[in-house]
């Protein structure tokens, strides 16, 4: 249940607090499931992972170079090289490479083992490359000149014991904390679940959100306009959203102002849904498609009587069905500007949460990162559900005016502390709001807000 006073009575109008409270409460995090490591990208990690083997496993080279006895270069120099006996090649993936005696030296590659006897690695650039010139600043490949891996090289520095070598457990050891419950799997944490040996990890998947645009007016991007139409924007920017939520996101084609289509398209979607968003048709008017057809529908078959098979007719035990709880969806007044009118309940048998969000572009988006943000990373089973939020100081031409009693979010710009409003608070205003990177939030106790006084400002990136 919210935590935030209930208003009662179906004109009641709702603080935004108590809208997300209920939707919060609704909304759990999904079950984990095992996935392959590039599958967990964006996702949770729902246990804690030990490191099995210690990284790097064994010692090896940080350079190409020689590997060899630090003691032997005692006063070497550039007028003075030491020369050493080369007794081999190791290259990276050489299991048994040779050993480094005293006096001799074993050509080495990054990232190859350490050969027994040898304490240190010098730079090729520390040597002549047993080309028996001056310092040189590569090797010659081992395909052109096998020779290479013998002879004599002479070294013009000296070097301490464990220069250039990676040791042992190093990075990681054996038995460490590699990564806790909770961690959000990225490039870098799949990177370490992969050198650690592992190739599956139990995760909380990303959810699966369905958006749908709604609105007869509506037509695809690249189609021509007949008079009374305009592009679908609201379902591409509600995806996107989605997507930078974490979410797997599928947009839907805008849906026209009818009930029974909405319905059916809304059912075929619930089998790879998560969590459905609507847009448009939330208000008061006499086409408001998404209020006609979720007021008072389930999601759930209709209940066959009892005695009788609702596929065959046939008599059969009476059964409850599977799942079955409250169901529906409730429509609210919101006490905010943009985005008044808003929708949220749960359908269909696996009780799939909808939010339903009104048609103006603005108040879509900045409904989205009010509600929708907080509910696709609760799903994900994220800590932090929430935007951050500054205290910024607004710089305008002239005092910010808000309606009583509503708690405005106006699209601004915000750097070094100050936030700037971008456009009106008209919620049709989508140039706006590309323009925008934060939300300036009047709150409802106030009706203006003067030039140079702070301000809470929400963050969009």
């Amino acid at each position: 249940m919210s935590t935030t006073t209930q208003p009662q009575g179906p004109e009641a109008t709702w603080p935004v607090t108590a809208h997300l409270d209920d939707i919060l409460a609704t909304v759990r995090p999904l079950e984990p499931i095992e996935l392959q490591l590039l599958d967990a990208q964006g996702c949770v990690l729902v246990e804690d992972v030990t490191v099995p083997l210690s990284l790097p496993p064994f010692a090896n080279s940080s350079m190409d170079g020689y590997a060899l006895r630090a003691a032997d270069l005692t006063g070497a120099g550039e007028d003075a090289p030491v020369a050493l006996r080369v007794v081999g090649d190791v290259a990276a993936g050489l299991l048994t490479p040779p050993p480094a005696g005293e006096g001799e030296a074993v050509r080495i590659m990054t990232g190859a083992p350490l050969p027994e006897g040898a304490d240190t690695v010098v730079p090729v650039e520390w040597t002549d490359g047993g080309l028996g010139g001056g310092p040189v600043d590569r090797m010659t490949p081992h395909s052109t000149a096998p020779e290479g891996a013998s002879g004599t090289v002479r070294v013009f520095r000296p070097a301490e014991p464990g220069a250039h070598v990676r040791e042992a457990g190093s990075d990681v050891r054996e038995g460490d904390l590699a990564l806790a419950a909770g961690t959000v799997l990225g490039p870098p944490q799949l990177g370490l679940l992969a050198a650690v040996g592992r190739d599956t990890v139990r995760v909380r998947p990303r959810p699966r959100v369905v958006v749908l645009a709604t609105g007869s007016e509506l037509v695809q991007p690249g189609e021509s306009l007949a008079p009374g139409q305009i592009h679908d924007s609201n379902s591409f920017t509600l995806t996107a959203a989605a997507r930078d939520a974490g979410a797997l996101a599928f947009r839907v084609g805008a849906i026209g102002d009818d009930a029974e289509t909405l319905r059916a398209t809304i059912e075929d979607q619930l089998i790879r849904a998560d969590l459905v968003v609507t847009s448009g048709g939330v208000s008061v008017g006499a086409y408001d498609v998404v209020k006609e057809a979720l007021t008072d529908w389930t999601g759930l078959p209709e209940p066959a009587a009892e005695g009788e098979d609702a596929d065959t007719g046939e008599n059969t035990p009476a059964q409850e069905t599977e799942g079955a709880g409250p169901r529906g969806v409730v429509f609210r007044k919101l006490a905010m500007q943009p985005g008044k009118p808003q929708g949220f309940g749960t359908i269909g048998r696996d009780a799939t949460p909808v939010l339903a969000l009104p048609g103006n572009p603005v108040s879509a988006y900045v409904s989205f990162e009010l509600f929708v943000r907080p509910a696709i990373r609760a799903l994900a089973g994220l800590a932090d559900l929430h935007r951050p939020t500054v205290r910024a100081l607004v710089e305008a031409p002239k005092a910010l005016t808000s309606p009583a009693g509503r708690r405005q979010y106006l699209r601004a710009r915000h750097a070094d502390g100050r936030v700037t409003p971008v456009g009106g608070a008209s919620s049709h205003l989508v140039g706006a709001l590309a323009r925008a990177n934060a939300l300036l939030v009047v709150p409802e106790e106030r009706t203006s807000v003067e030039p140079g006084e702070e301000a809470e400002v929400v963050l969009l990136g």
